[in-house]
């Protein structure tokens, strides 16, 4: 019984903050996970600047409607799901992620809510839980599944650890640095082998 849980934004999707950088031009929105370790001073920076420049949630989603997955997402994805049970963690939110979720067959995904007023702006978030990544893999552990699981930045770290095997895709250099103990890989082939070999000796023991 085997589960393998995947990050979404950079593993699957392009970022979508750093896609609303681009379209409005505000190149402190561009800050991401890969940068800024600390999830919640992160959100923090990106709802003031929203509130700085009047940005509306509307306003990222007329963003994320021009997106679509990267380039050999969903059939990677696709072949994994014939296989396998995969879950998509991701500290992004529910309000942004319908419809891309749309475009890659609609895979389980575990996220976040944001906190919109009644104008329509972004004042707060939710968590699922703290720490979810990690602790949705030690649950799926305690009903005996065995979990594969591949992600790109620092929030995915407790989630490799606590996987039975954990795997890098196409991250920045300096956390290749940092967690030299995780496998990294550079395309969808490359983590497909390296699940299936993980997959196999997991099997096997």
């Amino acid at each position: 019984m085997q589960v393998i849980c995947l990050d979404l934004e950079g593993v699957l999707i392009p970022e979508i903050w750093i896609a609303f950088a681009e379209r409005t031009g505000i190149a402190e929105f561009r800050r991401t996970t890969r940068e800024e370790p600390d999830y919640d001073k992160l959100m923090r920076y990106r709802i003031a600047l929203l509130e700085q420049h009047g940005l509306k949630l509307a306003d990222i989603h007329g963003v994320i409607g021009g997106m679509a997955p990267m380039d050999g997402a969903k059939d990677f994805l696709d072949e994994l799901r014939s296989r396998f049970q995969v879950i998509i963690l991701s500290d992004t939110f529910y309000e942004f992620a319908d419809p891309l979720m749309r475009q890659l067959g609609r895979p389980t995904l575990f996220c976040h809510k944001l906190v919109i007023d009644d104008a329509g702006f972004v004042r707060d978030y939710q968590l699922r839980q703290p720490d979810q990544k990690r602790r949705a893999v030690e649950a799926l552990k305690g009903l005996n599944f065995q979990v594969l699981a591949a992600g790109d930045s620092y929030n995915d770290t407790g989630m490799l650890s606590a996987a039975d095997a954990g795997f890098f895709i196409h991250p920045p250099e300096a956390i290749v640095a940092q967690f030299p103990q995780f496998p990294v890989t550079r395309s969808y082939a490359e983590l497909k082998a390296a699940f299936d070999a993980a997959s196999a000796k997991l099997l096997n023991t």
